[in-house]
């Protein structure tokens, strides 16, 4: 890795449980935290933060501009350094969209069943936001 104090750039990593599927430098680091969309620049202040369903996007450095769908997990931002722990991290090309859309509709059928229960509407909410975003990323669009 070059030196991110000379370059003014971010070191980045992607992780989850199984694999990292990125570690390389950006100019900036684009998140979807569960606030939502937040960006990390050379030199931030430092930041704990949940993540959310959504792309991670990179622009710059040695990455280059790339996206990966990512959801659930946390990310620590530092000035030198942003560290994603993902529950799931996908490039696009790795994204089954028959497999999303029905994970869609399996959140559609979730939230048609919650009944009277805000437990079973919010994992409802989580599996459709979930659904969607993974198909957005697949597509090439944001939502």
């Amino acid at each position: 890795m070059a030196d991110t104090q000379q370059t003014g750039l971010l070191t980045v990593r992607l992780v989850t449980s199984d694999r990292v599927l990125l570690d390389a430098t950006a100019e900036a680091v684009e998140l979807p935290s569960m606030s939502g969309y937040l960006e990390a620049l050379y030199g931030h202040a430092p930041l704990l933060a949940e993540l959310g369903a959504g792309e991670v996007r990179l622009h710059g450095g040695s990455s280059g501009d790339q996206k990966f769908f990512v959801a659930w997990g946390f990310v620590e931002v530092l000035p030198e350094r942003v560290t994603i722990l993902a529950e799931t991290a996908l490039h696009p090309n790795e994204i089954d969209v028959a497999e999303a859309r029905q994970e869609l509709a399996e959140g559609e059928r979730l939230w048609n069943e919650a009944g009277d229960d805000g437990e079973k509407y919010d994992e409802a909410a989580a599996v459709t936001r979930k659904a969607e975003e993974k198909i957005a990323s697949a597509e090439g669009r944001s939502t």
